[in-house]
């Protein structure tokens, strides 16, 4: 039994590690391509194959209007195939287009090229590629729309409870008893806005607004770099400024909203979630912060891991188990897939952007772009996608210890 018992922590961590990563990107994924495959259906448009993941198929079948639905064996990824994709970047040059109209139209007449994604009209072609990270987004809204109808909100106003010594927040003169209710020029209910707000302005001078004895007052802090380990984030370094928050139980206001609301609250957040994704990703390009905080499949497997196991904490039974971590994953799903949707957007060849892209260059110049840059372009792009992936999972095994455990092994 005593053999048994690491064995089974070791499974036990395994599938927490692999089960919920696999379901949170999998509904991600799958709603990005539908997102693609239900604008090119809309739009009339001729599809060979949908597929969720890639490498041979665990399963695959096809349906009455001949689209073949694949289920492939790694599950990081997915697209949608439509009919003459033939070219490596799916962007055809003109001499590739004639080509291709020529043996259509001796192949199934002139009325069936409508039918090709190449010869759709441009505003079709960019409708189809920018509806996968509309998809994410909406998948967003949806998601946080739902938890606010279904259970509110519990907001914890920042009313501050203590001021920590020699802390950016007593350089600027903050008091027990400011109640903050701006932050970098926005207003600001809860305490967590507040909190989210400072996490990314770490040396950067911040505007607050804060109520005292019945007038507002403008206080100005820097935040500065904390080490932190976070139950879900992992260790991790964030800004902040020296304050703690009255956390009293009579500090929390519960707000229910009505559909209307919910659906407001919804796009606020998913803009929110929107907007300081691009900030902290211009900060890290620019080097005002370190890139190790990057993370790719490992870290976010790592950290679909810890949100399933803090949903499952305290839990009275099966059923609670399964409602908590199910939440939080649903949860984790929104927050991914706005990331997902802003990054399918950014303007480099192989990713949506850098289609919309190309057919901006297409919209202007009349035709095109050559094939040889497509392709070089479609290179270029793969190879800083790549990349990035392995820095981020480079970022992951040392954040995950996997060099130390490994040098455990062997010494």
């Amino acid at each position: 039994m005593e053999y048994l018992s690491p064995m089974l922590q070791f499974f036990q961590n395994t599938v927490l590690f692999i089960v919920p990563f696999v379901l949170v990107l999998g509904v991600v994924v799958t709603v990005h391509e539908l997102g693609h495959f239900l604008a090119a259906k809309w739009l009339g448009t001729k599809i060979d194959r949908f597929s969720i993941g890639f490498g041979h198929p665990i399963a695959a079948w096809r349906d009455k209007s001949g689209v073949e639905w694949r289920l492939g064996w790694m599950p990081l990824g997915g697209y949608v195939r439509f009919s003459g994709d033939e070219n490596m970047a799916s962007l055809p040059d003109s001499a590739d287009l004639d080509d291709m109209r020529r043996e259509l139209v001796a192949q199934e007449g002139e009325a069936a090229l409508g039918r090709y994604f190449h010869f759709k009209p441009l505003w079709q072609r960019a409708v189809i590629v920018a509806a996968g990270p509309i998809a994410n987004f909406l998948l967003a809204i949806a998601i946080f729309a739902a938890i606010l109808m279904s259970v509110g909100q519990v907001v914890l106003p920042f009313r501050v409870a203590e001021v920590l010594p020699n802390s950016p927040a007593a350089v600027a003169g903050f008091r027990e008893g400011d109640l903050i209710v701006e932050a970098n020029g926005r207003a600001v209910k809860s305490f967590d806005e507040v909190l989210n707000t400072v996490a990314i302005r770490a040396e950067v001078p911040t505007s607050f607004v804060v109520e005292r004895d019945g007038r507002q007052v403008t206080l100005v802090a820097t935040p500065s770099w904390q080490e932190e380990d976070n139950p879900v984030a992992g260790k991790q370094r964030v800004g902040r400024i020296g304050l703690r928050p009255s956390q009293r139980p009579e500090d929390h206001i519960r707000i229910r909203y009505n559909p209307i609301e919910a659906v407001g609250g919804a796009v606020q957040r998913t803009w929110s979630v929107l907007e300081t994704t691009v900030y902290y990703l211009g900060r890290m390009i620019t080097g005002q912060v370190n890139a190790d905080q990057l993370r790719g499949p490992l870290g976010i497997a790592d950290v679909t891991k810890n949100v399933a196991k803090l949903g499952a904490q305290d839990a009275p039974n099966f059923g609670a188990l399964l409602g908590a971590v199910g939440f939080n994953l649903i949860n984790m799903a929104a927050l991914i897939s706005v990331s997902i949707g802003f990054m399918n957007l950014l303007p480099v060849p192989v990713l949506d952007g850098g289609h919309l892209m190309f057919y901006v260059y297409e919209a202007i110049a009349r035709r095109p772009l050559a094939a040889k840059v497509q392709a070089a372009g479609y290179r270029v792009g793969l190879a800083l996608v790549l990349c990035l992936m392995l820095f981020a999972t480079w970022n992951d095994l040392q954040r995950l210890r996997v060099f130390n455990l490994l040098g455990g092994l062997f010494s």
